[in-house]
């Protein structure tokens, strides 16, 4: 998985469904919250359909997994959007455990691969 960042330190691993939720409800938590993450994109790699982005530069607010609906959901900027029955979640960590890249292998085997630009943190006034 690519993160388009050839200097960053990254650990690349799987994310066992039963532990969807509560990761990416820590993900958001502790650094969605403080962070300005302006740029996140989410490309679609399908056999079939070849690359498509279906988000470019979006502002990235949240991502939840939601057990009942076996789904994961992307909180962004102009609408959220959802990955149903994802077989495999994979996700590039830098050393802090911030998330730069989530690759979701979805059940037709297509991939969607989300790539996260860490901008800095916000400042309150």
């Amino acid at each position: 998985m690519s993160t388009h960042d050839p200097t960053a330190e990254l650990e690349t691993r799987s994310i066992p469904r039963d532990q969807l939720q509560e990761y990416f409800d820590a993900f958001t938590k502790h650094f969605l919250t403080y962070e300005s993450t302006d740029a996140v994109d989410v490309e679609l790699i399908a056999p079939d359909w070849g690359d498509q982005f279906l988000a470019e530069g979006a502002h990235l607010y949240g991502i939840s997994y939601d057990p009942k609906d076996d789904a994961i959901e992307f909180e962004l900027e102009g609408g959220d959007h959802r990955i149903v029955h994802p077989r495999e979640v994979w996700v590039a960590e830098e050393i802090d455990t911030f998330v730069k890249a989530i690759q979701v292998v979805r059940d037709d085997g297509s991939r969607e691969v989300a790539r996260v630009n860490r901008l800095g943190i916000r400042t309150t006034k």
